[in-house]
């Protein structure tokens, strides 16, 4: 056991909502020009973008965070196989600046699995005194 063991309901936490976050910023940049904007076929602006929009926030705040998640790992997944992987002409990420989706996939992929946890909408809706 690791010295931060106790602290690992608060850390999971911390990583849910910043990872939420993170992703909540490409949705803005997608969806509203927000950030430097992004110039990409409207289907990945609105597509992906919506899901980096609602799918970040849900992650965040913990209001359904396993489902949405799920779709956001999915997502990022599509992005690696469909463009990073195609236009960088190599399956490996450091190639074809694939680390961001790679990264988000499976930072998605454990909160899919671990689900909302504390401090979260979904915590304070079950009546869990630790959120």
């Amino acid at each position: 056991m690791g010295f931060l063991a106790p602290h690992t309901d608060k850390i999971y936490a911390a990583l849910r909502i910043m990872t939420g976050l993170l992703f909540l910023q490409h949705g803005l940049q997608k969806i509203f020009g927000l950030f430097g904007g992004s110039e990409a076929p409207a289907f990945i602006l609105y597509g992906a973008g919506g899901i980096e929009l609602v799918g970040g926030l849900l992650v965040a705040i913990g209001l359904f965070a396993g489902p949405a998640a799920f779709l956001s790992s999915g997502t990022m997944a599509a992005a690696y196989f469909m463009a990073h992987w195609p236009a960088g002409g190599s399956f490996f990420p450091i190639e074809n600046k694939g680390e961001l989706a790679v990264l988000y996939c499976f930072a998605f992929l454990l909160i899919a699995a671990k689900g909302s946890g504390i401090w979260s909408l979904d915590a304070m809706r079950a009546g869990d005194s630790a959120s």
